[in-house]
């Protein structure tokens, strides 16, 4: 079977060596994720093999949380197209194997919203990866409407992924914890922070009317739907036109519409059945999150999938061949 996966991660050390060490506070110092760094700068070596050795057809890639949103609004745009035409210079031949979403400049969205549709014409990228919130500002603010304008017109997707937390966010619900002198990065991050923040992320686009005001702007978001299939019908209730948001369709409606959902780092069977009772079966596709999870447990659960066969290809392959037109 086909396989493509969307939210697959890289960080060239030439990249990252020019973002400020104080902007990272100290994220990705920790022993684990420096053994991972030489995965993360590999695109046709060991991630090739590994893909091979899994079956896995295609892989979506994006820079990961050191990227040109830690940038001012003077050296972000530079920063972003150098990124992006490294990342499209070493996948040049493999390109049956590897696209990627671009990275952009979001701390000057007129620059963002051009290097998105220069990625697209020029390099043939998927869409855009965005990667929380931007100075403390969630993308409901009117400074960052080029970019859905850029978006719907060029028929791409973004991918809202989790971020780094702001620091007054850090300072007072993720700091002063035992063992830990600064930010506890497993509760402010991946254990829970970023995946309750991006859920707040996508309700706020929704409550702000975002979702209505670009009606054909298509979100992807990862970790099998952010905590937002388990909180949906609490949310609709809650988030009826009419009852103080801005928004013009239900919840539902909206995300059946507009939002897609990735697996990536979510392999087991009771998240996936919440999510396919919520956003459904055509709004899902597989992702792994490499190199921070591995091919094999993506693989593994895949294959565990208790669903028809031409259900489970929708999710592995063809719900993503369509949203990014993989294939013609």
């Amino acid at each position: 079977m086909r396989i493509v996966t969307l939210e697959e991660h890289i960080s060239f050390p030439e990249m990252a060596d020019q973002i400020p060490k104080d902007a990272l506070g100290n994220f990705g110092q920790s022993e684990a994720m420096q053994r991972l760094a030489p995965k993360l700068a590999d695109i046709t070596q060991d991630r090739l093999k590994s893909m091979d050795d899994n079956g896995i057809t295609m892989q979506v890639l994006s820079v990961d949380s050191s990227g040109a949103n830690l940038l001012s609004s003077q050296a972000g745009p530079a920063f972003a197209s150098q990124y992006n035409d490294l990342i499209a210079a070493r996948i040049a031949g493999f390109e049956d194997r590897f696209t990627a979403f671009a990275h952009l400049p979001m701390t000057a969205p007129l620059a963002a919203a051009d290097e998105l549709e220069r990625a697209v014409t020029e390099h043939h990228f998927r869409g855009a990866m965005v990667r929380g919130l931007t100075q403390d500002q969630f993308l409901d603010q009117p400074q960052f409407a080029p970019i859905f304008e850029r978006a719907e017109k060029l028929d791409v997707p973004i991918y809202l992924h989790p971020g780094l937390p702001p620091k007054g966010v850090v300072d007072i619900y993720y700091s002063g914890l035992p063992n830990h002198s600064g930010m506890a990065q497993a509760l402010a991050c991946y254990g829970w922070g970023w995946h309750s923040e991006t859920a707040l992320h996508v309700l706020r686009l929704l409550f702000s009317g975002i979702f209505d005001q670009y009606p054909k702007l298509k979100l992807i978001i990862g970790h099998m739907g952010e905590m937002l299939p388990m909180m949906m019908a609490r949310s609709e209730k809650a988030f009826k036109p009419g009852n103080g948001g801005a928004n013009q369709r239900s919840l539902t409606e909206t995300f059946h519409q507009q939002v897609h959902i990735t697996t990536s780092g979510f392999f087991t069977q009771p998240p996936l059945r919440i999510a396919l009772d919520t956003f459904g079966i055509d709004n899902i596709m597989f992702s792994i999150d490499y190199p921070f999870s591995t091919n094999e447990m993506g693989i593994e659960f895949l294959k565990g999938i208790d669903l028809p066969q031409e259900q489970v290809a929708k999710i592995a392959h063809g719900n993503a061949d369509k949203l990014l037109k993989l294939r013609s």
